[in-house]
């Protein structure tokens, strides 16, 4: 019983010390946004501020993908932090890389802003109508992979094409609420800073936040009409921001609430 204590314990001070981090590094995030803020002014601000809230969704469902690769793999939890630690140095340069070519496009091609609406509402709305998430056991190339390399490399180059996957999205997403390089890719950096920590926060929680999947296709498709219709209205940035966050915590609120099915 005692070392059964202990064990208790340790995981209790783990599950707080990730819990800190999150929390700490969410501040970070929206201290660098009121920064901003005094610096720049509102606009940049609020530009700011919902690329930062669409990049954290999209972090939350790169927290779903890596459980479930982890899982499909069987990587133990020692060998998940390095894992984690090359899957979001990934996403970052990813990310960032693809902000900055986008914004290249965009500046010398302005047909490309409708292009990428189109791809982000058609991303919206696949996510919105899919019958069930993504799982790695399902996909040949996995397979392929599983049977020919160890199960931490084969984990690691999964979680890097999921990378790729989440950076597309990405793209358009950030590029829809703000056309400014810096205030693009902070929000990306800021966004990711804590994916390390959230993973061990609400890796475990993802089945109670059935309704954030919903959410975040309902900011996509949002997004994506933003973009088709810019050639001929600009959607404020604050209505925009405003429109994001009540819909993610809407989607969270939802999800937070009793409903069918579930235990107290």
């Amino acid at each position: 019983m005692p070392s059964a204590s202990r064990t208790e314990s340790a995981a209790g001070t783990f599950r707080a010390r990730h819990w800190l981090t999150a929390l700490a590094c969410v501040l970070a995030g929206l201290g660098f946004g009121a920064a901003v803020w005094l610096r720049r002014g509102a606009e940049p601000a609020q530009q700011y501020l919902a690329g930062y809230l669409i990049e954290l969704s999209l972090s939350v469902d790169n927290v779903f993908v890596f459980a479930l690769v982890f899982e499909q793999f069987g990587v133990a939890p020692s060998r998940q932090r390095l894992l984690l630690f090359w899957g979001i140095a990934g996403a970052i340069v990813l990310r960032s890389a693809f902000i900055l070519a986008g914004l290249g496009a965009i500046s010398h091609f302005t047909w490309v802003i409708p292009v990428f609406g189109v791809f982000i509402l058609v991303t919206g709305l696949r996510l919105a109508f899919a019958r069930k998430a993504f799982n790695p056991s399902e996909s040949a190339a996995v397979r392929f992979v599983t049977r020919r390399a160890p199960a931490g490399l084969a984990a690691l180059l999964v979680l890097e094409a999921a990378d790729l996957i989440f950076a597309l999205d990405s793209l358009p997403a950030v590029i829809a609420v703000t056309h400014d390089a810096a205030i693009a890719i902070a929000s990306n950096l800021f966004a990711i800073l804590g994916l390390r920590s959230l993973f061990f926060v609400v890796s475990g929680a993802m089945k109670r936040l059935r309704f954030l999947k919903a959410g975040l296709a309902a900011v996509l498709s949002f997004l994506g009409l933003k973009m088709l219709a810019e050639p001929w209205y600009r959607v404020p940035t604050g209505a925009s921001l405003a429109s994001i966050a009540a819909l993610l915590a809407l989607a969270v609120g939802a999800s937070l609430l009793p409903g069918k099915g579930r235990t107290r």
